[in-house]
């Protein structure tokens, strides 16, 4: 036959081919019942993975040939992954001879020009017994040794004899002469390559989700499973067409080839129709892996729940449990030296668990870092060991950032005890764990386990605040003894906060602390204060201690009063945070406590200081470090202001005596009402709280706070 024939013979078998095409792409539901009438697996297993690996190889590192053009030092950076597996030669041995008849049969009907269903439906009938994802890897893994064979003799045909003589053989030397012209043939092979493997490692990830986590039952399981059979399909007819194109190149030459135009036309058409299948089941495995994780999640939150629970030689299991199951890399940073530890530095000892976000503030750390020193020293006096671990908790919803790189970086540099390596060590049962359980919002918590790893108390921050290395080793028993110790008195209030008012305790001074964010109220309070102080004969001393909120108009308030000299306050605004800091953790252990209604003075006093904080002005009186009163606004200035009518009683009974009945007096008449907000973030919120005031249950609200309350100016 002349080459004028060969040409008519071409196209007329091209024509012929792509109208085949077209009506096979749009009556896919006649093809898959004959596709499924062909499926009928037995009980062998195929280690696809495995083959897959090994197939991946060869596909890829041709490839890189086709793309070289020549050139071949990509080659050497493909690492071996896959070839050295146990087991493969073994199962290459038994799979060998069905390999070999898909690549023969695929080759010569090819070569016969039989339509790609028709060798689509051989290859089914050949595969029978095989399951989905084998049918696919065994024929993927025929087509392999066709193409890598033919990239193989591309790369080395002009430097081997052998090569050469099979290459010519072939006819490739005049194929590659003419690579420019083939090019967009080859580039549209080398997509459809990739589309099949993209789609056949999605049916692998599929045929190996763990059945103990999910099932067909799962729709987006179930939805995959039945997609499978039509993407199995297209991607071995998709296999098929690309080995006729090397079969086609081989066999023809490259003439017949630069006249079938349509080829690549059909090429990149089938990777289409596989990236819209790939597309599918990626998300439905996405879905699949989502449902995985919860119930992962769910069975590994149910495993902590069960640990602590139980008891323990020591706290390695829970520790490991917590931070890092594995012993693949060291999970702790520490902090004094920056090296990356293991977690066998914490065995047997007293672990603190420092829990918070990432916005965790300068004033809460420099605090905990002085008190951390002073309750270590403390520590080595008792010979009793502990150490401090940040659990960094991150909303694991949020794609970690270079922002939040350089927060965590900046907090690893200026921590002094150990850290967990990184925020995404910390599991997603973990978190939910710390939440639910140990009822962290946000505010830093501390969480103190044994050297069994048992909880002796599930925030000691609060009592760390409160009493510092006083509250060594921090466990709820030493909390509830210090509790008792504990009587209301100014160095409650004060502690170690300003040497100045220890020192006027001491001198039995009359000291006023007062607080608030109305400067006019401050302004008449301080000079009516002196003016009682000078007529009464007493040594008076007043602090200004701020608000627990609205930071910006509290630092104004300080500036005012130091302008116009009307007191004493305290230019350290971290000082008055600690101070509320401090009053706050008063009451949240006694909650944790499950004492916070208890007929205690002590906690009376306390609830009703934090209430009149959220209703304006308050001031405490005391004489020395006994407290006389703690009083609202509305009754402090006005019990100040009547200071004539009950001044005899100042001179016969005392001072202190005189005002607090003069001032009980006057409440009974103008009682303020009390008021309490717990936001959600402080974690042990109570169901039920009594009135400081009048002893009754008071009424639970929600109430919705504008952020910028805070530092609010107003």
């Amino acid at each position: 036959m002349d080459s004028g024939n060969k040409f008519s013979l071409a196209s007329r078998h091209q024509l012929a081919k792509g109208n085949k095409f077209l009506s096979a792409i749009s009556d896919d539901n006649v093809m898959m019942k004959q596709i499924l009438a062909t499926h009928d697996p037995d009980d062998r297993d195929v280690d696809t993975r495995s083959l897959l690996r090994l197939v991946e190889n060869i596909l890829k590192r041709a490839t890189l040939a086709a793309d070289a053009t020549g050139s071949y030092e990509q080659l050497e950076s493909l690492e071996e992954t896959g070839t050295h597996q146990a087991g493969l030669t073994t199962m290459l041995e038994a799979l060998s001879y069905t390999i070999d008849r898909i690549s023969s049969e695929i080759s010569y009907k090819a070569l016969e020009g039989i339509d790609p269903h028709a060798t689509t439906l051989a290859i089914f009938n050949m595969l029978a017994s095989y399951r989905w994802d084998a049918k696919l890897v065994l024929t993927l893994a025929a087509f392999a040794l066709n193409y890598g064979e033919f990239w193989l003799l591309a790369q080395i045909y002009s430097q081997n004899q052998l090569a050469k003589a099979m290459a010519i053989l072939k006819q490739l030397p005049g194929i590659f002469e003419h690579s420019i012209a083939l090019k967009p043939k080859f580039d549209a092979l080398k997509e459809l390559v990739a589309a099949i493997l993209d789609v056949t490692w999605c049916i692998i990830d599929l045929k190996e989700l763990p059945s103990a986590y999910i099932s067909q039952e799962v729709p987006a399981m179930s939805t995959a499973v039945a997609h499978i059979p039509t993407a199995v399909y297209w991607t071995i007819r998709s296999i098929v067409s690309s080995a006729t194109q090397i079969t086609s190149l081989t066999s023809m030459g490259y003439e017949l080839a630069l006249s079938t135009s349509t080829d690549a036309w059909e090429l990149s058409t089938l990777a289409h129709k596989l990236k819209n299948i790939c597309d599918h089941l990626k998300k439905k495995l996405v879905l699949c892996h989502q449902h995985i994780e919860e119930k992962k999640d769910i069975e590994s939150f149910q495993m902590l729940i069960n640990l602590f629970e139980m008891n323990h030689l020591d706290n390695m299991k829970v520790l490991k449990a917590l931070i890092y199951p594995k012993d693949d890399l060291q999970p702790l940073v520490d902090g004094s030296t920056g090296q990356r530890v293991n977690l066998d530095v914490l065995k047997r000892k007293n672990v603190l668990l420092l829990i918070s976000d990432l916005n965790i503030s300068h004033d809460e750390l420099s605090i905990l870092d002085q008190l951390y020193n002073e309750s270590r020293a403390q520590g080595m006096r008792v010979e009793s060991q502990f150490e401090v671990v940040w659990i960094p908790i991150v909303d694991h919803s949020i794609k970690w950032n270079d922002s939040m790189q350089k927060r965590f970086e900046y907090l690893l540099s200026i921590m002094p005890w150990h850290i967990v390596h990184h925020p995404t060590l910390i599991s997603k049962a973990v978190t939910r764990f710390i939440g639910e359980v140990w009822q962290f919002r946000n505010r830093p918590i501390l969480v103190v386990l044994d050297p069994q790893g048992k909880v002796v108390s599930p925030n000691a921050i609060h009592m760390m605040w409160i009493w510092g290395s006083l509250a060594f080793p921090f466990t709820s028993v030493k909390e509830e003894v210090l509790w008792k110790e504990e009587t209301w008195r100014l160095e409650l209030l004060v502690d170690g906060i300003d040497p100045a008012v220890l020192n006027w305790i001491k001198e039995e001074r009359y000291i006023f602390l007062y607080g608030g964010d109305d400067i006019e109220w401050i302004r008449k309070f301080t000079t009516t204060a002196k003016t009682v102080a000078q007529a009464a004969r007493i040594p008076l001393e007043m602090v200004y201690v701020g608000k627990s909120s609205k930071r910006e108009r509290v630092k104004k308030i300080i500036t005012t009063i130091t302008t116009e000299k009307l007191g004493y306050c305290w230019q350290d605004l971290t000082m008055i945070w600690f101070f509320w800091t401090r009053i706050e953790s008063m009451l949240y252990s006694k909650i944790q406590l499950g004492k916070a209604d208890d007929c205690d003075p002590l906690m009376q006093e306390i609830k009703k200081l934090l209430s009149y904080d959220k209703e304006g002005g308050w001031a405490v009186l005391s004489k020395g470090s006994n407290v006389i009163l703690n009083g609202h606004s509305t009754t402090m200035l006005p019990t100040l202001g009547s200071f004539d009518s009950w001044k005899q009683e100042a001179t016969d009974k005392g001072f202190d005596i005189a005002f607090k009945n003069h001032h009980d007096e006057l409440q009974g008449i103008t009682h303020p009402c009390c008021r309490f907000e717990f936001p959600h973030t402080s974690g042990r919120i109570p169901e039920n709280f009594k009135c400081p005031g009048c002893d009754r249950q008071m009424e639970k609200l929600t109430t919705f706070l504008c952020c910028h309350d805070e530092n609010s100016n107003e």
